[in-house]
């Protein structure tokens, strides 16, 4: 609304609060003297603050103290919100007084709405207390600068203030900063690649604004802007984490020296959350509850994937996946990049080489074996009227649009344009063009790339007429072919700030959608920019879903807060280089904080790198590989053939790393219904599972999967060893579980690791679910259960616990009901060292006994002695006579490695059993020790 209608609100709000500024119980007093002024602004003072009615939070009005033409005038007046939106998160919000401010639209990340600007305050107090506490945050200010901090009720820890300098609010230059402590460990604030691994490094640059930058630029802003971070502190020897988001679409550059925190945004406004935790779990179920779950995955989404920029023809593509059955690889689903594409036209099919009977043939073939398949499509629409995708859109008007006329740019087909998916037009044009594709050819999901988005041209640009473009037969079709001129002659395209974009603080419009572009509506490019991807997920994941009546799989690689609601997310373009493969790491973490645990990197590289061979480093990829949470092997068509198979070695590799992943499935399938029920990442950092074990703060090298299961893999270059990072406690070797590492105090251990082999161990006090394998997860997923279960090496005392979700995988929403899923918890104990119990708890045991779910053996880690008594019941009935074949104890002995303490050990194995995974039982034994 117009800012004279607002005027008498603000005055209200002081009317009612004058007794604020005298009182003795302003916050004023004890403010910390105001730092010395910058030019860019001199920051605001609080008129007035009024708490709003039922719960309503608290409504301020902020005034300039000096005017400044730095970047643009100074909004003269704001609008303050501050509300405890649930027990353990608080809003801060920041906005102009007088108008609507752009944000990130309610639609696209459903949310509590703030309070229009013309909200009235009838019935609300003036606020004069010091602090605004909720149940687990404290909100604290000061009036004369304004200030704001949060602290942790409980202990007065400070999370956030902001009181380092003056707080600036101009149209298009907002600018805020925090104390931190030196001590503070930061995480998140990406996407970016970050070769000193997941910690963030002081001084380091972060700029977030969605970029078709390769991954293999450091410190870059890259394909998503994730304005989040997690702050992890050691207090007296606790670790205590929280987290804090500024939700906001518009660029910006993050500034972190070690102490502070200051953010530099380019437009829309401050809207804060602040997370509680207390640990890094929580954190991101806190986070994950504000910005959406994260999607849930079909289970042969966690199968091994193939694909290759290059399968000229659909013969090559049968080629492969004969290649991966006759080396016996584990193989679920086969992609196509661009190459099935008719001149890389979306949602069309190169007649030639992949002519649709001969793709249908071949679709029926691997769908009877339980493969799935899955095609590129980018945003770009070819500018071709013979083209039945582009005429339906123009004549729904679903473009974006650059001074009345659809935006044109340049892509893989030649000129394009870019549908609107903030329209809801659009959305429903595309959700349609997936149905019409389905119909053609029956993907099983669809892979979204180029969506930040990417443009090969920059500015204002025309069809040539003097040449073609697409180029005939180019080698370089990247390379801009249209005609074009820069635009910067507006503020959208040459903001006052210039953001490190690209890091080389190029043009917003640098090689993408220009900003001064509009949106439906009249939105600005420039404030929607990074939200383009979002969108598309979001749309892409409705077409699948409407049409399929399935759980839908979406492959993204822009993204944006929210995105894993809808989209699993791969790193980007890589390189067949060992920096390459450590870098993978920290960005797949960070991926599982920004609430999108379906993450992966291109195994063996996606960009060549020519010397040194490839051969290698694939071994040693895919050894890591086999246990990102999405496993894919991806190259580029300038790469030599990389598939698993192409080397002995690489094969032998292959077998044994995904053939304990394919034994590991039904523990990823329940990280994923885990994550989607709590946002727990799949792949974690250390610190997750030890936040009371500072040493792991900064690990980069190693991840755990779930809680208990610790990745330790090879990365460099001839190394046949690796020093591992082990938290307190017992590890056993889940290849070899006689090999044993245990601790009291923590260690860095030396592990052997020839070519062929990595080290993965499960934690004590957890049973791990396995089955037998295989090479298809349809097929795996059908065999028999072992139970690893892991206690302290040579306990007398100790309990163990796991779970295991299954379902059907087909259904949409992932929920535990009768007849469609199985919940079951196992709790294993052992006492006095000798009485040991193993049971489970099931919930919704149907589906799995219509299954026909077993569990045919119990392995026990830890214990010393020999069982005896074995007593077995089912539902508390006694169960022999279900066990396959009279069930059996048997013990070997275990290898100790960098034990603390000589201590006699050994595997105990339950075997010969037929358990209904569906049915609840109770298994009690007795150790004997002989002297």
């Amino acid at each position: 609304m117009d800012a004279p209608h607002l005027l008498p609100w603000c005055l209200l709000l002081l009317l009612l609060s004058l007794t604020l500024a005298g009182s003795s119980n302003g916050v004023s007093a004890a403010a910390p003297a105001a730092p010395a002024p910058k030019a860019v602004g001199f920051g605001y003072r609080l008129l007035s603050l009024v708490q709003r009615p039922n719960g309503g939070g608290l409504v301020g009005c902020l005034q300039v103290k000096q005017r400044t033409s730095t970047y643009g005038p100074d909004i003269p007046r704001l609008r303050l919100f501050v509300k405890h939106e649930t027990r353990d998160r608080v809003r801060v919000q920041i906005t102009d007084a007088a108008k609507q401010r752009w944000e990130v639209p309610y639609d696209l990340l459903p949310r509590e709405p703030a309070p229009p600007l013309a909200a009235t305050v009838s019935g609300g107090v003036p606020f004069t207390a010091a602090e605004y506490a909720g149940q687990d945050l404290v909100f604290t200010y000061g009036r004369d600068p304004f200030w704001f901090a949060v602290h942790r009720k409980s202990t007065r820890q400070p999370l956030f203030n902001t009181s380092r300098g003056p707080l600036v609010f101009k149209d298009q230059y907002l600018e805020v900063s925090t104390r931190l402590p030196k001590d503070a460990s930061l995480y998140g604030l990406g996407e970016n690649t970050q070769p000193g691994g997941i910690k963030l490094r002081p001084n380091d640059p972060y700029t977030l604004y969605t970029t078709d930058a390769s991954a293999i630029n450091l410190n870059t802003d890259l394909y998503g802007s994730h304005p989040v971070y997690v702050d992890l502190r050691s207090v007296a020897g606790r670790g205590v984490a929280h987290a804090v988001l500024l939700l906001n679409s518009n660029g910006m550059d993050v500034f972190y020296t070690g102490t502070s925190l200051t953010y530099k945004v380019i437009g829309g406004l401050l809207d804060f959350y602040f997370f509680a935790g207390p640990t890094p779990l929580a954190v991101v179920d806190q986070y994950t509850a504000m910005v959406g779950r994260p999607a849930p995955m079909p289970y042969w989404a966690f199968g091994f994937h193939q694909c290759r920029w290059g399968y000229q023809n659909i013969s090559v593509v049968e080629g492969v996946v004969e290649g991966y059955q006759n080396a016996e690889i584990p193989l679920d689903v086969i992609w196509n990049d661009d190459d099935h594409m008719d001149a890389a036209k979306d949602f069309t099919l190169d007649p030639v080489n992949y002519p649709r009977p001969k793709l249908l043939a071949f679709l029926d073939k691997i769908h009877a074996r339980g493969m799935k398949y899955i095609v590129l499509i980018d945003p770009g629409i070819a500018v071709n009227n013979s083209y039945g995708v582009y005429r339906r859109g123009m004549e729904r008007d679903i473009f974006i649009k650059l001074d009345g006329q659809p935006y044109l740019a340049q892509v893989w087909p030649g000129p394009v344009y870019f549908p609107d998916f903030i329209n809801p037009n659009g959305a429903s044009w595309w959700i349609d063009e997936v149905r019409r594709f389905h119909e053609l050819v029956p993907v099983d999901g669809l892979w979204i790339d180029m969506n930040e988005a990417s443009n090969f041209c920059t500015g204002k640009c025309k069809i040539p007429t003097k040449h073609k473009c697409p180029i005939p037969d180019s080698k370089e079709p990247w390379l801009c072919c249209l005609d074009c001129k820069n635009l910067t002659n507006t503020r959208w395209d040459d903001p006052p700030y210039k953001i490190n974009a690209s890091g080389i603080s190029a043009r917003l419009g640098f090689n993408t959608i220009a900003t001064s572009a509009t949106h439906y509506n009249g939105i600005l490019e420039y404030n929607a920019h990074s939200l383009y991807g979002f969108s598309q997920a979001i749309a892409t994941h409705k077409g699948l879903q409407g049409i399929q009546g399935k759980r839908p799989f979406v492959l993204t690689r822009s993204t944006f807060v929210g995105s894993g609601a809808y989209a699993a997310h791969w790193t980007g373009d890589n390189k067949g280089t060992w920096e390459n493969l450590r870098y993978s790491i920290s960005t797949i973490l960070n991926f599982g904080i920004f609430g999108m645990p379906m993450v992966g990197a291109d195994i063996c590289g996606f960009y060549p790198a020519g010397e040194p061979p490839l051969e290698e480093l694939c071994s040693r990829w895919i050894e890591l590989g086999a246990f990102y949470p999405f496993s894919r092997d991806h190259a580029n068509f300038a790469s030599p053939r990389q598939e698993l198979y192409q080397w002995a070695s690489v094969a032998k590799s292959a077998r044994k790393a995904l053939g304990m992943r394919y034994r590991m499935l039904p523990y990823l399938y329940t990280l994923n219904y885990q994550a989607h029920l709590t946002g727990a990442p799949v792949a974690r950092p250390l610190f997750f599972s030890f936040p009371d074990y500072a040493p792991c703060y900064g690990v980069s090298n190693q991840f755990l999967l779930g809680a208990g299961v610790m990745v330790s893999p090879v990365l460099e270059q001839g190394a046949t060893s690796v020093s591992a990072v082990f938290p307190p406690g017992t590890w056993y070797n889940l290849f070899d579980t006689s090999k044993v590492v245990a601790s009291s105090s923590g260690a860095t251990v030396k592990l052997d690791a020839p070519l062929n082999e990595i080290n993965v161990h499960v934690y004590q006090n957890t049973i791990l679910p396995l089955q037998r394998g295989g090479t298809i997860s349809r097929d795996a997923r059908a065999t028999p259960f072992t139970l690893v279960v892991a206690f302290p090496l040579g306990a007398a005392e100790a309990d163990a616990e796991g779970a295991v979700y299954v379902d059907d995988d087909e259904r949409p929403a992932m929920v535990l009901a009768e007849g469609q899923a199985t919940y079951a918890r196992f709790h294993a104990s052992v006492r006095g060292g000798k009485e040991v119990s193993v049971r489970s708890q099931v919930s919704m045991g149907t589906y799995s006994l219509h299954r026909g779910l077993v569990i045919e053996k119990i392995t026990v880690l830890g214990l010393h002695g020999t069982g005896r008594d074995l007593s077995i019941q089912v539902d508390g009935a006694e169960a022999t006579a279900l066990a396959a074949s009279s069930p059996y104890l048997a013990a070997a002995d275990v290898e100790e490695e960098a034990v603390e303490g000589e201590k006699r050990s050994l595997t105990m194995e339950v075997g010969g059993l037929a358990l209904p995974l569906g049915r609840s039982f109770t298994m009690t034994w007795n150790m004997h020790i002989e002297a």
